[in-house]
């Protein structure tokens, strides 16, 4: 039989007070009781002797020690009232009556049963063990309906970190043999708590929708089940007011204030009504910006070139933080230790406009004493370690740890990164503390799928971004389609003899059928890599590859410049990439810059060069709703010896050159002639590809009215290129042309952030074509918004 465990509970501690509180008249020899106990005595008095009686688990002294009652020495009412509340507090007594009789004072108890289990129902959200680390009790103690009623809070506490505020809990004490008791914590768990609107109030320079973005929380939707962002999060909002006052502060609202939050629940506790009140301020631009030294022997005009912005730009917070980042890293390497650079700022307001003195200074004199890591169940130590470029015995450089806790952040094998500092052995000495939680790094994917380019496939994969804990990365890929079969093998040492040096080797077997050109491609090799930095933004990588290139099951009525046979490839590589863009995920200003470089005819049967390159520009309209790109891409193959073959020319279309199917432009054999399978008359148009290609590109995306949390958003797009260029334009009918055609096309985009993925549906009409290209108006990719 179940019994409630804490309205007794209450009462009890109710008439205790009414006890404590009052001073009962009474004959020096009085005896009684209440529920919980009550102290009797009118005027002070001393007891000879102290009995105690029902207790069976604990002994009798002490019961005396807990009260802590005298013999033999006066005691007064207030005494006996504490003695009492001793008792209670201690937790071990369900009631308590204090009897004094012709001096001799007898303390009546009745012990709390013992917890024989702890149990929870109705659970499924958060597991039994989840729980079991949140209540405070446990099997074998005493019994407490106050510690009950407190456990009780503590699980609702854990259902609503994760989310869920209509949780209910109700302690249930069952009732046992031996005074033992199992307690029950039946758990109504509710829906999940979720954010059914967010707004804001005083801003004036960006939309609501525009600030939804910035925040981490999200409004719930009806894709809420797959998108935790629309689960109600405190912690979240907390964050959502830093991340408001860096995106204010990057863009010169240098008063930029979150005045208040207000997150009301709503009636029905399903959810949560999130408003900020926020203060932006005027914007503000660069002014006079310069860089100065206290330190006598250094030169701070030689350190001007590390400011790459410029008067009259607008301000941005994180613009200055890079500045001092990149002085500071400039002086330390010209041999002055101990220095830090300090923003003198000067505020005016008449102009809006700030001026900055980028200040060096001597900084503190403190050594780095040791590095302690925790946290790292799987992650070797060094892996997390060789990510400081400073050691135990260096200068304490505060910059240096704030670069490698975001290094330790990009190697993406870590739920949470935490560097702090604290004082070592001496005031000299510092002791830098890591702390992270790593998160799983394997993954074993499968799936079936489909796109315009490849019809249905199917992909099976294996990925792990920590290998035996040694942040090294592995990935196996088998993909099945229409048109493609790949086997792949990557693995990559992302910090090679313990360097900022990238290392890795690529194994692959890829077989292509060239529908647009008749024939079937085989590729089979391997290509060992480097790669390392060579400025702040700018990283290098070298590879060599060697493959066998095969050229097999060329149609009948195939162009007669493609032949059957295979090549041995031997080549090296070189490309540089240059990123200044403002974040990898969601660009918005900045440009990525890539150029490659290729040399074929070490060894092997093909000699050549190929250089490709291409450079991407971001940029934003109405307070950064639409975002703008633009793309200039472009190549050359140059052949050393004999015509270039089909496999290692370009070719423009599908996601290359929307609006045209893939190798859909460009130099064609249009074979008027041939007879095939159709019978005579049949037209067969292979792509030859070409030894050139340039392509451009311009874009927008803009929100299309819907609520953020679908993740749907419309686009536009502008293509123009052309691909031309051929060693040998005898075709099966005549001179190819392969001279330079532009062609072009315009098209609308849609953007939808699903479960599976990032999908882009294209529609797509050519503007610029010639007769014989190959057009396609509709594409699906998986792909995100830029």
């Amino acid at each position: 039989m179940r019994a409630s465990a804490g309205k007794a509970g209450y009462v009890s501690r109710l008439v205790k007070s009414v006890a404590i509180g009052c001073a009962i008249a009474a004959t020096p020899l009085l005896s009684g009781s209440l529920d919980r106990g009550a102290a009797y005595a009118q005027v002070s008095t001393s007891y000879s002797r102290i009995d105690v009686s029902g207790n069976l688990r604990i002994e009798a002294d002490t019961v005396r020690v807990i009260a802590g009652i005298p013999t033999n020495q006066r005691v007064s009412p207030p005494d006996l009232n504490q003695a009492l509340q001793n008792l209670f507090d201690s937790g071990l007594f369900e009631t308590v009556e204090l009897l004094p009789q012709a001096g001799r004072l007898t303390i009546k108890v009745v012990e709390n049963p013992t917890i024989n289990q702890i149990a929870f129902e109705g659970n499924d959200e958060l597991v039994d063990e989840a729980l079991a680390s949140v209540v405070r009790l446990q099997p074998r103690q005493a019994y407490n309906a106050a510690s009950a009623e407190a456990d009780a809070l503590r699980i609702v506490e854990a259902y609503r970190a994760a989310g869920r505020f209509a949780a209910e809990v109700q302690p249930v004490v069952i009732r046992r043999t031996e005074n033992r008791v199992d307690l029950v914590f039946e758990i109504t768990e509710g829906r999940v708590t979720e954010v059914q609107r967010i707004s804001f109030v005083g801003n004036e320079h960006f939309s609501d929708r525009r600030l939804r973005r910035v925040i981490s929380s999200g409004q719930a939707g009806f894709l809420s089940g797959f998108f935790d962002s629309g689960t109600f999060d405190r912690d979240r909002v907390q964050l959502d007011q830093q991340l408001l006052r860096q995106f204010y502060l990057d863009r010169g609202y240098v008063d930029f204030e979150v005045r208040s939050v207000v997150s009301e629940l709503a009636r029905d506790r399903a959810g949560f009504f999130v408003s900020f009140n926020i203060s932006e301020g005027q914007q503000y631009r660069f002014g006079d910006l310069g860089v100065s030294s206290s330190v006598g022997n250094i030169d701070a005009s030689q350190y001007e070139r590390m400011i790459d912005v410029r008067s009259g730009g607008v301000y941005s917070a994180s613009d200055v933080e890079d500045v001092i980042e990149r002085i500071a890293l400039a002086v330390d390497a010209d041999g002055f230790p101990f220095t830090d650079v300090q923003p003198r700022v000067t505020r005016n307001d008449a102009s809006r406009t700030i001026d900055l003195d980028f200040e060096i200074v001597r900084g503190p004199r403190v050594f780095v004493e040791r590095i302690d890591i925790e946290g790292n169940t799987e992650t070797l130590d060094r892996v997390i370690r060789r990510q400081f470029q400073i050691a135990e015995g260096d200068p304490l450089s505060r910059r240096d740890i704030r670069r490698a806790e975001n290094r330790i952040r990009a190697l993406r094998i870590f739920e949470d990164v935490r560097v702090n500092l604290r004082q070592g052995s001496s005031p000299e000495r510092a002791i830098i503390d890591v702390d992270v939680v790593e998160r799983p790094t394997g993954a074993l994917s499968f799936g079936l799928g489909f796109s315009s380019d490849g019809g249905l496939y199917g992909s099976l994969s294996l990925t792990e971004s920590n290998f035996l804990g040694r942040g090294q990365a592995f990935s196996t890929e088998i993909n099945v389609s229409q048109d493609r079969r790949i086997l792949a093998f990557s693995f990559t040492e992302p910090s090679l003899l313990d360097r900022d040096l990238l290392g890795g080797v690529d194994l692959f077997y890829r077989q292509f059928d060239r529908d647009e050109s008749s024939f079937q491609e085989t590729n089979i090799g391997f290509s060992p890599r480097i790669g390392f930095p060579v400025s702040e933004d700018g990283r290098m990588e070298i590879s060599y590859s060697i493959s066998n290139d095969e050229i097999r099951d060329v149609e009948d009525d195939a162009s007669i410049l493609i032949t059957e046979g295979d090549a041995l490839t031997s080549a090296i590589s070189f490309a540089y990439t240059l990123d200044k863009r403002d974040s990898v995920v969601d660009p918005r200003s900045g440009f990525r810059l890539r150029l490659e470089q290729e040399f074929a005819g070490l060894g092997g049967d093909t000699n050549y060069s190929k250089t490709s390159g291409s450079i991407k520009g971001f940029s934003t309209l109405l307070s950064e709703d639409i975002i703008l790109s633009a793309e200039l891409e472009g190549g050359v193959l140059a052949y050393r010896d004999g015509d270039s073959r089909i496999t290692d020319r370009f070719f423009l279309g599908g996601n290359s050159l929307r609006g045209f199917a893939t190798g859909g432009i460009g130099p064609r054999d249009v074979c008027t002639s041939c007879v095939g399978a159709g019978g005579a008359g049949q037209n067969v148009n292979d792509a030859l590809g070409g030894n050139s290609f340039v392509v451009g590109r311009l874009e927008a995306s803009f929100p299309l009215g819907l609520p953020e949390e679908y993740g749907i958003f419309g686009g536009v797009f502008y293509d123009v290129g052309s691909v031309w260029g051929l060693d040998n334009t005898a075709g099966s009918s005549g001179t190819i042309d392969d001279s330079q055609i532009l062609r072009s096309a315009a098209g609308l985009s849609l953007f939808w952030s699903t479960p599976i993925g990032p999908l882009r549906f294209n529609w797509a009409w050519p503007i610029q074509k010639e007769s014989f290209d190959e057009t396609e108006d509709f594409r699906i990719t998986i792909d995100t918004r830029f």
